[in-house]
């Protein structure tokens, strides 16, 4: 594995980003780990996790892009901060953009979009923070086509949960790929994770103990893609 995957999965233990134990997911499942992104909060925290996301981009589609897009709301600082630490590692400018809520009625930046504007034969990598169904793409994805005549290139995440999406068969990443055509990547998958944390000490303690790694076989056994 590599050695940032490594450091990104620590990272999201001492960050408190993913937590074990016993949570109910929004979908009613019974999980027993949650990821919760709105955990990054430090300016050096926010940092580090740009610097992820741009390897993660780097190493999966290459430089070869123009637009990263973040759908509201927490996509917008994953844009922002992914944007400029491309900008630091591998000296590319590329513009983030943003959707709104709400469309802006007034004021020189009217419209529907926050950050630059989509331009005809942009070409457009995607950011969100993890999908356990694409519910949020059903969304964005009308959205940025419709803007301009775009390319969307790919979505990256920072953790691909592994989990059937609506469709019950494909992970949520993969139905998105079938759905929208367009590629799909995590930083690191739920897999990665459970087999570098499991029996690992981590921030001075065992995270994935027998106990914990028996308790999400489980949950594959029932949620996991088949």
């Amino acid at each position: 594995m590599e050695q940032y995957k490594q450091e990104f999965i620590e990272f999201m233990v001492e960050s408190n980003v993913l937590k074990f134990g016993e949570f109910t997911l929004k979908s009613g499942r019974k999980s027993p780990f949650f990821m919760n992104a709105g955990a990054y909060v430090t300016g050096s925290q926010l940092k580090r996790l740009g610097e992820y996301y741009a390897k993660a981009i780097h190493d999966k589609y290459g430089d070869d892009f123009d637009v990263l897009f973040g759908p509201a709301y927490k996509g917008i600082p994953l844009a922002v901060v992914t944007a400029m630490a491309y900008s630091e590692l591998y000296g590319k400018e590329v513009r983030y953009c943003s959707d709104r809520k709400e469309e802006k009625d007034h004021g020189a930046d009217k419209g529907s979009f926050l950050g630059s504007k989509l331009q005809d034969g942009d070409r457009v990598v995607m950011i969100e923070d993890v999908t356990t169904s694409g519910k949020s793409m059903e969304e964005t994805v009308p959205k940025v086509r419709g803007a301009a005549n775009v390319e969307i290139v790919g979505l990256m995440v920072s953790l691909n949960r592994m989990e059937v999406g609506k469709g019950g068969e494909k992970c949520a990443l993969d139905e998105v790929k079938e759905l929208y055509g367009f590629e799909t990547g995590a930083i690191v998958t739920m897999e990665e994770v459970t087999e570098y944390l499991y029996n690992r000490e981590c921030q001075g303690k065992i995270v994935i103990d027998d106990t914990l790694k028996a308790a999400i076989d489980a949950y594959y056994e029932q949620y996991g893609v088949k």
